[in-house]
């Protein structure tokens, strides 16, 4: 999935906080917080968490990045 979690690691690092610190307060598993790293695809209960938690609105945390090559035809 073409998704980026870069704002929402410019965040932590903004707030002085590490992806640790997250995942050990909103008790996330290692292999949800891998996933978020690699852009794939994590859960909109985990989205709602963090968003929750930083409050912030879904919109300041991930981005979607469309694949440049898509087959239109």
């Amino acid at each position: 999935m073409p998704f980026s979690f870069k704002p929402l690691w410019k965040i932590l690092i903004d707030r002085g906080m590490t992806r640790e610190n997250l995942r050990t307060a909103l008790k996330l598993s290692p292999t949800t917080m891998a996933r978020m790293s690699k852009g794939n695809h994590v859960s909109m209960e985990v989205l709602g968490k963090i968003c929750e938690y930083l409050e912030v609105p879904i919109e300041e945390i991930v981005t979607y990045m469309p694949e440049k090559n898509i087959d239109n035809k």
